[in-house]
């Protein structure tokens, strides 16, 4: 098993940055990939930005592209996403979430989620 437990995230002005962290621990040597989802009311989760648990392997959806930066922090098993110049689109239910090899995202473990809200 691999627990994932985020932090981060809160209310901010357009224009504005936050970060995200999930730390993982339990068996983490089964990871493959490590990702950040999102979920907006009314709308399906998407994937926003995914990091092989090597470090290589970045991923971004075409929305966060130049704004968001996701990052691992190998000694503390933790994954950050920095999000800048926030839109108020950004606002969603985010989720940190890692896969194991030759598995997919939906069978994988999931953290518990953090509200991240921008105002206009």
């Amino acid at each position: 098993q691999v627990q994932l437990v985020q932090s981060g995230g809160g209310l901010v002005q357009a224009g504005g940055s936050l970060r995200l962290s999930c730390a993982a621990s339990g068996r983490t040597f089964s990871i493959d990939h490590m990702g950040w989802f999102r979920q907006a009311p009314g709308k399906e989760r998407e994937l926003v930005a995914a990091i092989a648990w090597s470090g290589g392997n970045l991923d971004y959806a075409g929305s966060v592209k130049g704004r968001f930066t996701i990052s691992r922090d190998d000694a503390k098993n933790t994954m950050y996403l920095q999000m800048n110049s926030l839109k108020p689109e950004d606002t969603a239910v985010y989720y940190c979430a890692a896969d194991q090899t030759g598995s997919s995202w939906s069978n994988g473990y999931w953290g518990q989620g953090t509200q991240v809200t921008v105002s206009s």
